[in-house]
């Protein structure tokens, strides 16, 4: 009886505690479990593209689809591209993004491996111009055939030249799966002053200084080797190489110089024998005038005595008649201490004509033809090895370089008299 009657009381207590549980108010109604429902989408929220794709890589000779979805209706929507790379589609209805990556486009130079192409695109509404979105994705194409980008210098692998020239040339690039990032320069002697070579297309330029072969090299000829070591983004390198024949060039300005300095010297040692022939031949004629006047008296006085002896009426003149032959007879020797011919003097003023006569010629015969003549060299040697001999030649001779007497004009003016030429002429007999 007391099993029954316990048995009775939990029932009891169950059931007064479930209604108690029914009752409680932390418990949310049918109206409450249906208000925190998902609410539906608004019509006005803003355009999306919800399975936009910043970066696309794709591989040579294969296919790229890819479907953008917006968080709009499709059919009042359309796609569109604005800039893209040759091949790249997109339909305008559905949004489906297509290209196929041929061979040939990357073989033509028309699209290049591993340089990210930037796509823009967009969608609009239909309806609403306003309504739109334009963004954008990079694309990048790879390979897995990797072919090495080549240098291809647009000059010969041999060149020959000489100290002084100049060579440029280009390093133009066969185009491989990869584009060259960097070109440097190695070489076997050192070189200054050259433009450098860091890209594709760049000029190579150098001037071959004229000291690059110096005097106390054995060798005649130097062999400069050019290396131009391309390296692409994945360190693939290329090398091409350029080999340089340099051989002695001449350097014309400052040979230019040079002979210009001895012309210069040789021109003023000529103006210097003209002064010095001028003054000395002036010496020689006022000696034959000297003697003209001893012989013209000595004539005179031997002619009077006669005429005395002769004529005369006293014995005293006709005595003194007879004495005036031999007086003038006796001027003659006198003469010689008085005014001595200048033999000495006479072969030196020839020598000296004919020395100037003789480097004239050489200034005219070893001229200069144009700012780069070929035989610069040998006619400068010319002109130094004359001018040295006449110098030792004439190595006694006092050289007047200014007399207040005379001026140079005046001694230009007399050398090239007629009557001084036709004296100092060489007879033939």
């Amino acid at each position: 009886m007391r099993i029954k009657l316990v048995i009775i009381a939990l029932v009891a207590f169950k059931f007064s505690f479930a209604q108690e549980i029914s009752k409680d108010t932390t418990l949310p109604s049918k109206d409450t479990v249906s208000n925190l429902a998902i609410p539906r989408q608004e019509v006005d929220s803003p355009l999306r593209i919800m399975n936009l794709s910043p970066f696309f890589s794709l591989q040579a000779d294969s296919i790229l689809t890819y479907d953008f979805k917006i968080n709009k209706p499709i059919d009042q929507y359309f796609w569109y591209l604005k800039s893209a790379p040759i091949g790249l589609k997109i339909d305008k209805n559905s949004g489906i993004l297509y290209f196929k990556a041929d061979k040939n486009l990357f073989k033509s130079g028309r699209l290049k491996f591993d340089i990210p192409y930037k796509v823009e695109f967009g969608v609009q509404n239909l309806r609403n111009a306003a309504d739109r979105i334009d963004t954008s994705f990079n694309l990048l194409f790879f390979s897995t055939e990797i072919n090495i980008t080549r240098l291809k210098p647009t000059v010969g692998n041999f060149v020959q030249l000489e100290e002084g020239d100049t060579i440029r040339f280009r390093i133009q690039c066969e185009e491989g799966s990869f584009p060259m990032e960097q070109i440097t320069i190695n070489a076997n002697l050192p070189i200054t002053n050259f433009k450098p070579v860091k890209t594709c297309n760049d000029e190579f330029q150098w001037t071959v200084p004229y000291d690059f072969i110096r005097e106390g090299d054995t060798a005649k000829q130097k062999v400069l080797v050019l290396q131009f070591i391309g390296t692409d983004s994945h360190r693939n390198n290329d090398t091409a190489s350029v080999r340089l024949y340099i051989k002695p060039g001449v350097n014309y300005p400052q040979k230019m110089l040079e002979y210009k300095l001895i012309a210069d010297e040789m021109n003023k040692y000529i103006k210097d024998l003209k002064l010095a022939f001028f003054i000395l031949s002036n010496e020689i004629e006022q000696t034959k005038k000297n003697r003209t006047y001893f012989d013209v008296g000595s004539s005179s006085t031997a002619m009077l005595g006669t005429i005395l002896s002769t004529s005369a009426q006293s014995t005293g003149a006709k005595n003194f008649g007879k004495v005036l032959p031999s007086l003038g007879l006796t001027l003659v020797p006198v003469k010689e201490a008085v005014s001595p011919n200048k033999v000495q003097e006479q072969n030196v003023a020839t020598q000296i004509r004919g020395t100037i006569k003789r480097l004239e010629f050489m200034l005219t015969e070893y001229g200069l033809v144009g700012e780069k003549d070929i035989e610069i060299l040998t006619k400068t040697k010319k002109l130094k090895d004359e001018l040295k001999q006449s110098q030792l030649q004439l190595i006694d001779l006092p050289l007047v370089e200014f007399d207040p007497r005379y001026t140079q004009e005046d001694a230009e003016k007399y050398f090239n008299n007629p009557k001084v030429n036709k004296k100092y002429k060489m007879k033939i007999f």
